[in-house]
């Protein structure tokens, strides 16, 4: 190889073409590229003449060139460097149309100087840059002058941005002002070139360099790869297949249908990042044995799946309106894990293997299998590799919906049973578990399934989850409840067993008005929802243990019908709870020098109620730990006692391990919380986050979003039923809700899970007191994607917009502020700019 420094002008001089190969990607610098080059270029214009001494270096540009033919250009292949390169070229076309306004001369001189051959070539051999062919229509029409350039593509988006730039740089129009940018890109702008030599591997050569600048994606490098084993079909290849492909997933999606296709051919295992390199591997040997056809018809096959990929993305463009339906649904429950399974079934029908029918019965397999899980708090985390599983792992003489429903019944797989269903639905803090993107997915299908003749839409009237006994119960709930307990159980201990469980839960959009109503008030209101399942609720005459539990059973009669379960269950411990396996693997995971509690054992593992587990505990002396758990004051069980006969204490036993007691009471910073119980095995933490605050600091109240909810009635009630409303709305669509442990009790709305720069995120913090609203800017200058100041300054920008808010802050302090506006800005008209503001946060952290 052979390399040199050069300029842009000595680069482009003489009857040249510089080519982007089919193997290269689509033009995509952005904004924030194309300032930092004008910044430079600038630059330029103000070190010094034509004869400075240095210039600015722009990088490098590798090139392979073609042997030339008669009457015909140089041809150069550009490896790398593209980008840049095209860059220039633009902003060459969007110089000339800003000269041609004052001076048709000079515009036709820059025409020429950068952007033609002299010579007298006709068609394509005319242009000194020949972009690939998906860029190709746009750039050409910049190139033109035609009146379609500066269309909304990259190429288009670069163009527009330069023509405003020169014409706020030059606002009079005066070739001298533009002459300084002439005269600093052809002279000022240096590059190195390389050169390829004959014997070098121009794709080798693309692949070992592409690790710097804007990084290659897996579709990126599988495209480069393709088209280098396409010598002669190239051309026709990218027009009729990949460029199609290409356009309807883009380069996401078709990553992930590269990766799909290696799952259905039985690699169920590889990541993501190696999508790649097994694409290759494969392809590779298609090449060897058939040659260039073979892989046209291997990119034809892969079309085909896109196609059937793009229907599981967006199941409306499903013909068949029942595995529409299906897909649907699973696109309402969110994630990628059923992609597998799902693209497998839609290529079985239309590879003509199997009847729709058959396929709408596979998919709600899968469907439940997802469901079922989430209710009865199995552990999410394996999911997606469980599943990718599936194509590869089924039994192909069985009709595909007996054999996907036998796999996943298989050992280990932990698809719940009926009576593990029905047991979940009964005694489960359902309102902990899963996303609340789930929960509120649950309760819809209930609704669905009474097949009301007037259905409501859930995609345009939104609902967030209702307790009908309220999470804080007041003094007639607590009497009513004290009638239903058992000897020796207070109300509030049955309260705290029923209170989120599925039977006490529903959909409303009146949660503000429903609040902690007495029953009879809520009744009132749930009698008027337009929801079939509220209605039955009011129908009760009171609401207690016995309804709870009743409509409870309603509800797991509808489940196990909707979502229809295993076949049989194959695991040697079958006959022991799932709960209960959760549980030794729980209290197996707690360490020495801690503890935790029977309700945060029940809560966690959904083992029913506190006394429950101290039961199950009391009766199997092989669990291991069990002397680890203490009562929820930190004191230890009175029933407590070991199996070996050992005469030291429970207390003595955990203060040798290292636990601190003051008295009987063991040290609360020693308490194992909620979510680093469920971390230690690898459950899913429940979402009782302010459950943990209230662990190390116990004065803080119980439930600090109805707090919350209180305090903003008391002090802002102008904004509390709008406000709340819309934070029920933030919760329902996948967001948290973060309350403070102060006196007055704050509210953040949350998103992302985690620590580090890619951990939880929030944008402001609601105090109902103070009546103020703190933006927190300086929070949000530590966590991606807001450590660009550009989006800190965008996200001031749109607060700022809603009437009553200043947030007089310059961008150089962003990062060190944390403003308030106040609270009575988030009505009406605010509080949609508020809502549509926050709307943009998610798309942006997200």
């Amino acid at each position: 190889m052979e390399a040199r420094e050069t300029t842009f002008e000595r680069l482009i001089q003489g009857d040249n073409q510089f080519q982007i190969p089919l193997y290269q990607r689509t033009y995509s610098w952005d904004a924030k590229d194309h300032q930092r080059l004008w910044d430079d270029l600038l630059q330029q214009t103000v070190v010094g003449g034509d004869d400075a001494p240095t210039g600015h270096f722009l990088g490098s540009l590798v090139l392979d060139p073609r042997a030339p033919l008669p009457d015909t250009v140089q041809r150069w292949v550009v490896i790398d460097g593209q980008q840049r390169l095209t860059t220039l070229m633009l902003l060459a076309c969007a110089m000339r149309d800003h000269v041609r306004v004052f001076d048709a001369g000079k515009a036709d001189l820059v025409h020429r100087r950068y952007l033609v051959n002299e010579e007298d070539y006709t068609g394509l051999d005319s242009y000194k840059l020949l972009p690939t062919q998906a860029d190709r229509p746009s750039y050409l029409a910049c190139l033109n002058s035609d009146p379609t350039a500066g269309g909304e593509d990259s190429i288009g988006a670069a163009y527009r941005f330069f023509r405003a730039t020169l014409a706020e740089y030059d606002p009079v129009g005066e070739w001298e002002a533009v002459r300084h940018i002439d005269q600093a890109l052809r002279h000022r702008l240096t590059l190195v070139t390389i050169t390829a030599g004959p014997r070098d591997n121009a794709f080798r050569i693309f692949e070992s360099l592409n690790n710097t600048g804007k990084s290659l994606s897996q579709a990126d490098l599988l495209r480069n790869y393709v088209f280098m084993q396409l010598p002669t079909l190239g051309e026709q290849v990218y027009d009729r297949v990949w460029l199609p492909l290409q356009t309807e997933l883009g380069p996401d999606r078709l990553t992930t249908l590269a990766w799909l296709d290696l799952v259905l051919q039985g690699q169920p295992r590889l990541t993501s990042s190696e999508v790649y390199e097994g694409q290759r591997r494969r392809m590779g040997r298609i090449v060897a044995a058939e040659g260039e056809e073979g892989l046209r018809e291997d990119l034809v096959r892969l079309r085909r799946l896109g196609r059937l990929l793009l229907r599981v993305f967006e199941p409306d463009r499903e013909p068949c309106a029942e595995l529409g339906a299906a897909l649907t649904r699973l696109a309402q429950w969110g994630g990628e894990a059923h992609y597998p399974p799902a693209l497998h079934v839609l290529d079985q029908v239309d590879r003509g293997v199997t009847g729709t029918a058959q396929a709408v019965e596979a998919l709600t397999c899968v469907e439940s299998f997802l469901v079922r899980r989430m209710i009865c708090r199995e552990p999410s985390h394996s999911v997606r590799q469980l599943l990718a599983t599936v194509p590869s792992g089924l039994e192909r003489d069985r009709p595909l919906p007996e054999a996907i429903r036998r796999f996943l019944s298989g050992p280990r797989r932990g698809w719940p049973r009926d009576e593990e269903l029905r047991e979940a639905i009964r005694t489960q803090p359902f309102y902990w578990q899963g996303s609340g993107r789930h929960r509120s997915y649950v309760l819809r299908r209930f609704e669905e399934d009474y097949a009301s003749p007037e259905p409501v839409d859930f995609s345009r009237a939104w609902a967030s989850i209702e307790h009908v006994l309220p999470q804080r119960a007041g003094q007639e709930w607590l009497a009513m409840l004290a009638e239903d307990a058992e000897e020796g159980e207070r109300a509030e201990e049955l309260h705290a067993a029923l209170v989120h469980t599925l039977g006490n839960l529903t959909l409303s959009g009146e949660n503000a008005r429903l609040s902690n109503h007495p029953y009879e008030r809520k009744q009132q209101i749930l009698d008027q929802s337009a929801l079939r399942m509220n209605r039955e609720i009011a129908a009760a005459g009171r609401w207690g243990r016995r309804e709870i539990l009743d409509r409870a059973e309603r509800l797991a009669d509808r489940a196990v019908r909707i979502w229809p379960g295993p076949l049989a269950a194959d695991d040697p411990r079958a006959d022991e709870r799932s709960e209960w396996l959760r549980l030794r693997k729980v209290l197996a995971a707690v360490p020495a020098g801690k503890w935790t509690t029977y309700k945060d054992l029940s809560t966690v593992t959904g083992a029913g109620s506190p006394q429950t587990v101290g039961s199950y505990l009391a009766k199997h002396a092989d669990v291991p730990n069990a002397h680890r758990v203490l009562t929820a004051d930190g004191t230890s069980s009175p029933g407590f006692a070991w199996f070996d006969g050992r005469t030291e204490s429970q207390q003595e036993a955990l203060e040798r391990e290292g636990v601190r007691f003051d008295g009987t009471v063991a040290d609360a910073e020693q308490r194992l919380l909620l979510s680093e119980l469920a971390a230690l095995a690898g459950l899913d933490a429940p979402g009782g986050s302010a459950e943990d605050t209230a662990v190390r600091h116990p004065e803080a109240p119980a439930d600090r979003a109805e707090n919350f909810a209180a305090l903003l009635r008391a002090h802002q009630p102008d904004v509390a039923d709008e406000l709340l409303a819309w934070l029920g709305k933030w919760e329902a669509e996948g967001g948290r809700l973060q309350y403070g442990a102060a006196a007055e009790t704050s509210c953040a709305p949350v998103l992302r899970e985690g620590k580090g720069p890619q951990g939880s995120i929030w944008p402001v913090s609601v105090y109902p007191r103070s009546g103020t609203v703190e933006v927190v800017f300086e929070y949000l200058a530590g966590r991606e994607p807001f450590t660009r100041l550009g989006l800190l300054a965008e996200l001031r920008d749109r607060l700022r917009s809603i009437p009553g808010v200043e947030l007089a802050v310059p961008d150089e302090e962003l990062t060190r502020r944390r403003p308030s506006f106040p609270l009575g800005a988030l009505r009406g008209e605010g509080l949609v700019i508020f809502a549509e503001t926050l709307e943009w946060f998610r798309q942006q952290s997200l």
